[in-house]
């Protein structure tokens, strides 16, 4: 446990921060997921438009820290390349 009022204080923000990176990462997810969904199908003109709105978030969740860069550049080359692989 913390002695220091300043660990103290420090504590309580992380806590906050988490539940907020928490949201934010699962949100993500989410978004990773309905793309993968309509890959699933088949349909990849829903592939593309899920794509296309998940990609901004996801780099969002780069710049707040959440995920690594390199991540969510395997993760958005995958997804891309799954829907290429639709067309033929």
């Amino acid at each position: 446990m913390a002695n220091h009022k300043s660990a103290k204080k420090r504590i309580r923000r992380n806590a906050a921060f988490e539940e907020v990176n928490r949201d934010r990462r699962s949100r993500i997810r989410t978004f990773i997921k309905k793309v993968e969904s309509a890959i699933a199908t088949g349909d990849q003109t829903a592939a593309r438009e899920a794509l296309k709105v998940a990609q901004p978030e996801m780099h969002r969740g780069v710049t707040r820290g959440i995920f690594h860069k390199n991540t969510i550049s395997r993760k958005l080359s995958r997804l891309s390349a799954a829907i290429k692989g639709l067309a033929a």
